[in-house]
């Protein structure tokens, strides 16, 4: 964690104390000439001779007064406040040690009720918060919060000190974050620093110190979880600070020093030239702005080297090295032995030396960067959130010299490093993971035969799911998982490679829809729980229902809102946080029950087993660099059946994706009339990609794709696990099979692969009807959790909106729905139909819980950054993801989206279900019917007409009224056939017209 303090005391200072002299006392000269020169310090900061004059004037007045006598305390208090400013300027501990000597002498002499009991109370914590800073002593800074907590609950509110004790309080709980890794201590320093803002008037000359209280914690806030919108608020802050900043005033050099780097952060994640260049700016007139001596000068220097290094990296401009490995030489110089930098100084210098190491190959740069790693490790304390990051350096550095060497211990001692990181109880989660990926990918190259790549997998799957907490809001988790996407992959690549296809199965299962996971688990059956204890079921619920709610907040830009709003947003953060505490000690409670030990944790993949669907096979593809497997779990199949892919590889599955991409596109713009010459180049221009131009040689068509998929994939499982080709080919009797892809397989149509063209046509429809899951557990908990259908919610509610705000005319909508309804009508069966401005999303919802089944005929909006705020357009509003969530709809069984792309995903994160229909499974729907690109409005009634009908000729003879989506797959299977049918080709246009169609569930 990079150290970067704003060293404002927020004392109450040396002004609100003048009140409290009397001027009845013989030495009264001497005290006042004291408190001038004092207050005459303050103003200028220049002269320090003036200062220390004011200090012995008024040690010599307190030695003078009798401890009894009331100006005692007063003038105790000003002594405090003269040893404070020295103590500020030069970093003596001497002087911070005797003004908190002092200034606990005059507490002890301010009776309880005394007005000036508060002032005095702050400002002990201020003086000992400053000494924590310098000394790194944990205890100072819990006493100094106490004492600031104190002060705060004596100062009426409206009082004229409010906000610089809110502040005070801020900087010290954030001061403690930075020590522990607690966030709860850093959500309670925003909140103050917020209130402590709204306390202060414009104009007021503290508004510059709130300002860059607030920057600094929402700084800290951005290292934790990396959200830019904390950053960019950051830097917004400090700027603004700066511009009330006078010319001259002492504090402007470390405001322009915080700039930069706040500015050099987002140059690390953006790679905003303009930024690093800004910054680095900053830095250097910061620095020209601090006196020689000042304490602030170490920390000025350190950053300005990670500023210079940075650019080094980006330009190898040796020059620029040069003048990072200085400035931080220099910062070493000047930090005295025992502060709590000192290590991150020698880890800072470590790094760039090793730079220069990479560049000039000079072994002696080489020893002396693993010699400051090594002290930076020795002196950081254990239990440091720095820790896991010292041995990381570490394990580069050594790993560095055994790439040059290769000498064993080096990378015995680089593995070492990685493993003690990787399994640390310490330091921020996406530091450890790092260390397990790393420490993993060491073993892959140097030992690939090693046991100890599966320790480490497992170590980094773990810690996968540690960052994405839910503490964090659904867009805050889903940003985080862009980093880790693809782990779960290579984690189980690994494991077939050394034969554990157990491994494989847990990591896929285990690493991969982690929010989705997140969200389903929210929403738990808690029926055995009820009947053990129904006071601890119920505490679960309520809960887990304002996690669900908290989480799905928006990120909003928070620089147009109020005040105010800012506060209540959070005040509403800060209690996330405290549930989701809550939450991991009601978990905790739940497993310590006996009979649920293993409640809400994944699965073992063999527990899987007794759940799966009885007719069918649940295969997971896992693609990866290095090799492609399939594991088939089949009932009646006590172990995972391994079929590795030797054909199929990661390059073929990201080809033909973008392959489709093209012709996907060029399907769109051909339907609204572009000509096929420039089909790709109208792409490029509406869409700023990459210019590609089709020709007829180059062009790679639909049905190459299919046939890739067939050849290399979908054809050696079939033969591996001996599905024959039904004959004639046959919905009511085929196979099932759930297919679980991973990577950018999820973007491929898997359940049409084949050979379309007429000499040797075959395709996988002819031997299986196909069905997607976001995972296998996904699948078997709704056979686990099936229920027969409640008579009173059996039937079928639908809604058609052709004209929705907004969107394109749909007019097919009505159409379907009308065939749909004719069809249900006839049997029998009930029904409900509802269009246009009579359906209102509430209206939706409460016929949703009225009945188990659900056609919306509508426009659909992905919100793949929120899946939660994922909805369908109405004419009278949207009916979003989470409204759907809330209710309780535990008779759900099949909901038909006939709108566009309800099953895409997210590229960024693949692996994480970011759909609609993976959405609606989550809210209880048992089996969803969906489309992965855009369906013709023209094609869909027919589709859903025969969907349809076949569902009502294949119901139970036994329970005929019922509404059952049990064949819903077949259903499926059927009528995209007869469309496939009725088109009457297989070019790519009409493969493209019903491809889309995909079924997700049991």
């Amino acid at each position: 964690m990079t150290s970067l303090r704003e060293a404002q005391s927020f004392r109450s200072g040396p002004i609100a104390l003048i009140a409290e002299t009397e001027a009845d006392d013989s030495h009264e000269q001497l005290f006042d000439d004291g408190v001038a020169l004092t207050k005459q310090y303050e103003a200028t900061r220049t002269d320090l001779d003036c200062l220390a004059t004011a200090i012995c004037k008024l040690r010599r007045v307190v030695e003078l007064t009798p401890k009894d006598h009331p100006d005692t305390a007063p003038r105790l208090s000003w002594l405090d406040a003269s040893l404070f400013l020295h103590f500020e300027t030069t970093g003596d501990l001497q002087d911070i040690a005797e003004a908190i000597s002092v200034q606990e002498t005059a507490l002890e002499l301010t009776s309880e009720g005394d007005p000036n009991r508060a002032v005095r109370l702050a400002n002990l914590g201020a003086s000992l918060w400053s000494r924590s800073e310098r000394t790194g002593d944990l205890h100072d800074l819990v006493e100094a919060i106490s004492a600031r907590q104190r002060a705060l609950e004596l100062t009426p509110e409206g009082h004229s000190d409010m906000a610089s004790r809110l502040g005070g309080l801020g900087a010290s709980l954030r001061s403690r974050f930075e020590r522990t890794g607690d966030p709860q201590d850093l959500a309670e320093a925003i909140s103050a620093d917020l209130r402590a803002l709204e306390h202060t008037p414009e104009g007021h000359p503290d508004m510059a110190w709130q300002l860059t209280g607030l920057a600094m914690s929402l700084w800290s806030r951005f290292e934790r979880t990396g959200d830019l919108q904390d950053l960019a608020e950051a830097i917004s802050l400090n700027q603004r600070a700066l511009e009330i900043t006078p010319e001259g005033h002492p504090d402007m050099a470390r405001r322009l020093a915080n700039l930069g780097h706040f500015l050099w952060a987002r140059f690390e994640h953006t790679e905003d030239l303009q930024d690093l260049a800004e910054g680095i700016s900053a830095q250097q007139r910061a620095l020209v702005l601090i006196p020689e001596g000042h304490p602030d000068m170490a920390l000025r220097l350190a950053n300005l080297g990670n500023s210079l290094r940075s650019r080094f990296d980006l330009t190898e401009d040796l020059e620029d090295l040069a003048e990072a490995i200085s400035a931080q030489k220099r910062a070493l110089a000047l930090i005295p032995e025992g502060h709590p930098d000192m290590a991150l100084r020698l880890a800072s210098l470590g790094t760039s030396i090793l730079s220069r190491f990479g560049h000039t190959e000079d072994f002696h740069d080489l020893a002396e960067a693993i010699s400051m790693q090594q002290r930076a490790l020795e002196i950081t304390p254990e239990g440091h959130p720095d820790m896991a990051l010292r041995h990381c350096n570490l394990a580069v550095s050594f790993e560095a010299r055994f790439g040059h060497t290769g000498e064993n211990q080096d990378f015995t001692e680089a593995l070492s490093h990685c493993r003690t990181a990787a399994t640390s109880t310490f330091g921020p989660p996406h530091i450890r993971l790092q260390a397990a990926k790393h420490w993993a990918g060491l073993l892959e190259e140097f030992n690939p035969g090693s046991s100890e790549i599966l320790t480490a997998f497992d170590t980094a799957i773990r810690l996968s799911t540690l960052t994405t907490t839910l503490d964090q809001v659904l867009e805050n988790r889903y940003s985080q998982l862009v980093d880790t996407s693809g782990l779960a992959l290579q984690a189980a690549s690994a494991a077939f490679a050394l034969e554990r296809v157990d491994k494989a199965l847990e990591w896929l299962e285990q690493g991969r829809c982690l929010v989705w996971r997140q969200l389903t688990s929210l929403r738990t059956p808690l029926d055995d729980l009820r009947r053990h204890d129904s006071h601890l079921a119920e505490s679960v619920v309520k809960l887990s229902k304002k996690l669900e709610g908290a989480g799905s907040v928006r990120n909003a830009a928070r620089s147009a809102m109020l005040m105010s709003e800012k506060v209540s947003l959070e005040d509403q953060a800060r209690d996330h946080l405290r549930n989701a505490r809550e939450w991991d000690e009601l978990v905790t409670k739940v497993r310590a029950t006996p009979g649920f030990e293993r409640f809400l944790e994944p699965s073992p993949w063999h527990t899987l087993l007794p759940y799966l669907p009885e007719a069918g096979h649940a295969i997971i593809v896992n693609v990866d660099t290095r090799r492609c497997d399939a594991i088939v779990l089949s009932t009646g199949r006590s172990t995972p059946l391994h079929i590795p892919l030797p054909s199929f590889s990661l390059a073929k599955c990201n080809q033909y994706r973008q392959d489709l991409t093209n012709q996907l596109q060029a399907h769109d713009y051909r339907e609204r009339g572009g000509s096929v010459a420039t089909v790709l180049e109208g792409v490029d221009k509406e869409r700023g990609i990459r210019k590609v131009i089709l020709t007829k040689n180059r062009e790679t068509s639909v049905q190459d794709i299919l046939q890739g998929l067939w050849t290399d994939l979908v054809k050696p499982v079939l033969q591996a696990l001996e599905i024959e080709k039904t004959a004639p080919p046959s919905t009511e009797v085929a196979p099932r099979i759930w297919w679980c892809p991973t990577g950018p397989l999820s973007f491929l149509p898997i359940h049409t692969a084949g050979i379309y063209a007429n000499e040797g046509a075959e395709c996988l429809l002819d031997y299986a009807v196909s069905s997607y899951t976001p995972t296998i557990a996904a699948l078997t908990d709704r056979v686990r959790n099936a229920r027969p259908i409640e008579k009173a919610t059996s039937g079928l509610f639908m809604t058609c909106q052709p004209n929705a705000p907004g969107a394109s005319h749909i007019p097919g909508t009505t159409k379907e729905v009308q065939f749909i309804e004719n069809l249900v009508t006839k049997e029998g069966l009930r029904s409900e139909r509802l269009e246009g401005s009579t359906i209102t999303p509430a209206i939706c919802l409460d016929s949703m819980e009225r009945f188990n089944s659900i056609h919306l005929a509508c426009h659909a909006c992905q919100d793949i950054a929120n899946p939660l705020d994922s909805r369908f357009l109405f004419h009278t509003g949207s009916l979003d993801l989470l409204a759907i969530l809330q209710r309780n709809l535990k008779n759900a069984d099949l909901a038909f989206l006939s709108a566009c792309q309800t099953g895409t995903g997210a590229e960024e994160l693949p692996d994480e279900a970011v759909h609609l229909a993976a959405g609606m499974l989550a809210a209880g729907y048992r089996r969803v019917v969906a489309t992965i690109w855009a369906i013709r409005d023209e094609h869909a009634p027919h589709v859903a007409t025969d969907f349809y009908q076949y569902l009502l000729d294949h119901r139970d003879p036994a329970d005929g009224s019922a509404f059952d989506g049990t064949h819903s797959a077949r259903a499926l299977h059927h009528a995209t056939q007869q469309l496939r049918i009725r088109l009457g080709d297989n070019s790519d246009q009409s493969l493209l017209s019903w491809i889309p169609y995909v079924h997700f569930g049991y």
